[in-house]
């Protein structure tokens, strides 16, 4: 299938992308926006924006849709908050976002240490707000709560896709386990927004999505975001089909209908992109 008009990305020439790209290197950090390929990151690295990508590059599953590798895992940094931090201070960000890969090795999950970064953050950057986005620690509630302790000010697990795709794009995970995760969240930590994200071309239908979004709304999640899967590589799943601008739009009305406070639904969407506007 050929890449639609409105996938195609003209490449910004500014110099804060290599600025950016080399703050990172020079930080021994990962992003997801390298990791996953992520097409936006032409325009956050010309912006001074990056999405932080902790605990390994490598992760303990492995999702049909994702471009990060599985393999052997390495042990966690002790001194990798502090260079998140270090790195949002040098970027000047007003809203920090922070992922993982998924270490399933872990007792916690990596709980604690995404807490130890959300703290290392708020003592560099104190008027900072910062955004988490979590695995699912397997439904361990204590972990999840290892990460509301430490005051996200959005705690966001993406669901990905639709519950029938879930034994071919993400074997590893489960649906409804996912969906309480940010079910837990909530009641956990009302105070805290809850937010959640799905892709949209990999062999679902728009029935599917609605359903989706009408689970969501079931429990309060607050944002939405829904894009474009696109192929990293050939060995990915390929595009099943591409979702016009128009149809976007409509998932966005559709998931305000249902009560949810703030729908991001276009192409190039990705969990992460302009996460700022919400908070």
């Amino acid at each position: 299938m050929r890449i639609p008009p409105w996938l195609r990305i003209k490449l910004p020439s500014n110099e804060n992308f290599a600025n950016t790209a080399e703050l990172i290197g020079d930080l021994h950090l990962n992003t997801v926006c390298q990791s996953a390929k992520c097409p936006n990151k032409w325009e956050c690295f010309s912006k001074n924006v990056a999405t932080f990508l902790v605990m390994g590059a490598i992760c303990t599953r492995n999702c049909a849709f994702c471009n990060i590798a599985s393999g052997d895992m390495e042990p966690l940094d002790p001194t990798e908050p502090a260079r998140v931090a270090e790195a949002a201070r040098r970027l000047k960000l007003r809203h920090v976002v922070i992922t993982s890969v998924t270490r399933d090795d872990l007792e916690d999950g990596g709980s604690a240490h995404f807490a130890a970064c959300i703290r290392a953050v708020r003592e560099v950057l104190p008027d900072c707000t910062v955004e988490v986005l979590i695995p699912d620690f397997q439904g361990s509630e204590p972990a999840l709560k290892t990460v509301l302790d430490a005051g996200p000010n959005v705690l966001n697990h993406n669901l990905e896709t639709v519950p029938v795709l879930y034994d071919h794009i993400r074997p590893q995970a489960d649906y409804r386990q996912s969906l309480a995760v940010l079910e837990n969240a909530k009641r956990l930590r009302p105070d805290i927004p809850t937010k959640s994200g799905i892709m949209v071309g990999l062999g679902e239908t728009d029935e599917q999505i609605m359903t989706v979004l009408d689970d969501l709304a079931a429990i309060d999640c607050d944002i939405v975001t829904i894009g474009q899967y696109m192929q990293p590589s050939r060995q990915h799943p390929m595009v099943r089909r591409y979702v016009e601008p128009e149809v976007f739009e409509m998932y966005a009305e559709e998931g305000k209908k249902r009560g949810i406070r703030h729908m991001f639904s276009a192409p190039l969407v990705r969990s992460s992109y302009n996460a700022a506007d919400f908070v």
